[in-house]
């Protein structure tokens, strides 16, 4: 694992912060939410508002809400169960929120969303006006997804859930630092839980297969998510410019120290290419439909020469891709180079893959350019 475990000491100057609040975080690892740790958060949320910074928290609890309740003490996996808990469970997690904030005399907004809001441009860029105007009324708006129709995250995978869902939400504002609080310190070397020779990464300058690696060994425990959610999410923000930091939420004053530039957690640092809207949606994944193999050469002419993707240097597609539809790209290795619109659907990208771009109208008996991914449409990592 070549990654550098030099702390970063710059301490930076954050004026927008996203909070993702995990579900083990809120009830300790127990059925129901723990007020008391709920409140220690709230008022360091409180304290940093006074300071100016935008503040969006990310939470999840509301199944757990609803569990206890309900008073169901044993563990149902049917979806529509769940649904019911987190439906019953929201309102008792916003009315906790309501009267912990007012408390310091904040007003706090609820947004409920789903990754089909946010597929389609323009709901990705409603909702963007609407998370961005709270930000300047100064409301602090608690996210959630919408658990009552959002059937991904509810099921026992590892697909939805709120890591994912915090990336998108730090993405959607321009945040400058997406901070994951969790019950544990950060990512190890390995389960801290299981091996006492466990070292905590205190910085990840890329996110690699090693990385991923440890990432899935580490361990997970109730709630949807676990560090390999994390990691993904990592991925997502950090490519679109924003420093990531997953730590422990037990910690006295962890996200006012954070938010100081700490060096408590493990932190991802960001890429260094300012993105744009477009560009941040492209790469958020939302509407990613399948991915491209290229060859050596291709990997280097995207990340070296800023050049388009040429068919001559696909070795494969994956997935059900039509025209126009957004791909990620990835080398023989594995590596994610970026992402990008497509010229040309998947089978006729199956047809004229490897073949010099003169011979496109030949095979297909049509043809939409010579580049299978232009580079004005091109996102490179």
């Amino acid at each position: 694992m070549a990654q550098k475990t030099v702390k970063n000491r710059t301490a930076p100057s954050y004026r927008r912060i996203v909070v993702k609040l995990g579900t083990r975080l809120l009830t300790g690892g127990k059925g129901d939410i723990d007020q008391e740790v709920v409140s220690r958060l709230v008022n360091q949320i409180a304290r940093l508002h006074r300071q100016g910074v935008g503040i969006t928290v990310v939470s999840s609890g509301a199944v757990a809400l609803g569990r206890g309740k309900l008073g169901v003490t044993r563990r149902i996996r049917g979806i529509p169960f769940k649904q019911v808990m987190a439906a019953v469970g929201q309102n008792r997690l916003m009315a906790m929120y309501e009267r912990l904030f007012k408390r310091h005399d904040m007003v706090v907004a609820q947004a409920l969303l789903s990754r089909l809001d946010l597929c389609d441009r323009a709901g990705y860029l409603n909702a963007r006006n609407t998370l961005m105007a709270l930000l300047d009324l100064k409301v602090v708006c608690i996210v959630n997804e919408n658990d009552t129709v959002a059937v991904d995250e509810l099921q026992d995978t590892k697909f939805g859930d709120n890591d994912t869902l915090s990336a998108m939400v730090a993405n959607l504002v321009d945040a400058d630092l997406l901070v994951m609080l969790t019950d544990t310190d950060g990512l190890y070397t390995d389960d801290p839980r299981r091996c006492g020779d466990a070292c905590l990464i205190p910085v990840v300058e890329k996110i690699d297969r090693s990385i991923e690696k440890l990432a899935a060994g580490s361990h997970d425990g109730p709630g949807t998510g676990g560090m390999i959610t994390k990691v993904e999410a990592a991925r997502m923000a950090t490519s679109c410019g924003i420093r990531v930091v997953v730590a422990n939420g037990n910690k006295p004053d962890i996200i006012l120290k954070l938010a100081k530039g700490s060096d408590d957690g493990t932190h991802f640092l960001p890429a260094e290419a300012e993105l744009g809207s477009r560009q941040r949606w492209m790469l958020s994944g939302l509407s990613t439909r399948g991915r491209l193999i290229v060859d050596e050469g291709a990997a280097a002419a995207l990340k070296k020469q800023h050049r388009s993707l040429l068919a001559a240097g696909i070795r494969e597609v994956q997935g059900k891709v039509r025209r126009g539809d957004i791909v990620n790209i990835f080398d023989a290795a594995g590596n994610l180079l970026g992402c990008g619109l497509v010229n040309y659907s998947a089978d006729d990208i199956t047809a004229i893959k490897g073949v010099h771009s003169g011979k496109i109208a030949g095979l297909l008996g049509y043809d939409y350019g010579s580049e299978v991914v232009h580079r004005n449409n091109l996102v490179v990592l």
